[in-house]
């Protein structure tokens, strides 16, 4: 079997990485020559809008699936008279739309923050401070601007050159969590802990796995995974970014494929997100999503620290995704896994020191996740 994926960064590069040992080839379709995933995937260069390549591309492939959001869900549409695109292009127009995406969760009786569509009228209750985003083609941290007050709202618009955005009221979080599931062909989904996540300006930059929270708040990001996972009929790993508010789960955002916040299961579960993404989109059995123990996941952005530093950590994993260095750019990730807290605490606390400015970053990040909380 050969799968096509569209898109040629360190998600494609992950997923060609763990459907390898599968018996499984990997072909990538992506605009730049050096894309990381040409590593380890025959590479295709074309652009994402020229229909024909897509087309000419999807003709070698026995299926087809994406590595990230920005890609052309009616080019895809046009690729199933050709080959399976998995997970649908439903899912994936759905997402790329921040109101549709609000109008599914709502439906699905899912709670969402306050919001209303820019440009439109504004409810005369809607509460400030509020964040204006981009409806379309904004992800870590791009294509939003807060907004103080209503009169600051024609400023922040115009910053965002007038296109179509929905203004959100800030939400007074606890803080930030993410669950990512799975669903097969025949409906079966399954699902790993939830994640807490710590983001620094608008940028991922640590996951600790599995989040500290009650059995209730796990079923309840559960149902969320399998309603919205059945409404759209998806195949393959998606995710769901929630604020935990006051022990509520409210919707921020869904991705339609493998995420950030799930790369601690390459190391930290039983089957990673990776291979479940294979698995579910070239109809083979799910795998156990289990954590193995306790994982802290850091997000290396713009460079990557000291290699041989890092991997004195006992527990840790390296991940260089071959991508060169440049501001706020995901170059590589470090995953280090413990079997309790405490021992992740010791691990992780204590060593960031050698990192230089970027460890002290992540240690202040440390503390609001709290990681030497009792118990386990």
């Amino acid at each position: 079997m050969r799968i096509g994926i569209v898109g040629g960064g360190q998600l494609a590069r992950m997923l060609a990485l763990a459907g390898i040992p599968l018996g499984i080839r990997f072909s990538v379709y992506d605009p730049a020559p050096d894309a990381c995933a040409s590593t380890v995937a025959d590479l295709v260069n074309g652009d994402f809008e020229d229909l024909v390549a897509l087309k000419a591309f999807a003709k070698q492939c026995d299926l087809v699936t994406f590595d990230f959001e920005n890609v052309s869900a009616s080019a895809l549409a046009e690729l199933v008279a050709r080959c399976p695109v998995r997970p649908p292009p439903l899912a994936l127009s759905t997402s790329q739309d921040r109101l549709k995406e609000k109008a599914l969760f709502a439906a699905l009786g899912v709670p969402v923050a306050p919001h209303c569509a820019i440009p439109g009228d504004i409810p005369a209750n809607f509460d400030f401070p509020a964040i204006l985003k981009t409806t379309r083609f904004g992800y870590d941290g791009k294509g939003q601007i807060g907004v103080a007050s209503r009169d600051a709202l024609d400023a922040a618009h115009a910053a965002l050159r007038d296109v179509p955005c929905v203004l959100e009221s800030k939400v007074a979080f606890e803080r930030e969590l993410s669950i990512i599931a799975v669903r097969n062909m025949s409906g079966d989904v399954r699902c790993y802990p939830l994640t807490e996540n710590v983001h620094a300006n608008g940028v991922l930059a640590l996951s600790l796995a599995p989040a500290r929270v009650t059995a209730a708040l796990q079923k309840q990001a559960e149902t969320i995974a399998v309603r919205v996972a059945d409404a759209l009929e998806y195949v393959g790993v998606f995710a769901i970014e929630f604020f935990d508010v006051g022990g509520q789960l409210v919707a921020n955002e869904m991705a339609p494929r493998v995420h950030n916040s799930g790369h601690w299961t390459i190391e930290g579960a039983v089957t990673s997100q990776f291979e479940n993404h294979i698995r579910a989109i070239a109809g083979l059995p799910l795998g156990d999503c289990s954590a193995r123990g306790v994982s802290c996941m850091l997000n290396w952005v713009g460079a990557l620290p000291d290699r041989a530093a890092a991997l004195t950590i006992p527990g840790a994993h390296w991940h260089d995704y071959g991508k060169q260095a440049r501001s706020g750019r995901k170059v590589g990730h470090m995953t280090v896994v413990a079997e309790c807290r405490g021992q992740l605490d010791e691990r992780v606390r204590e060593r960031l020191s050698e990192f230089g400015e970027s460890g002290g970053v992540l240690c202040d990040l440390l503390d609001l996740v709290n990681l030497n909380r009792t118990g386990d």
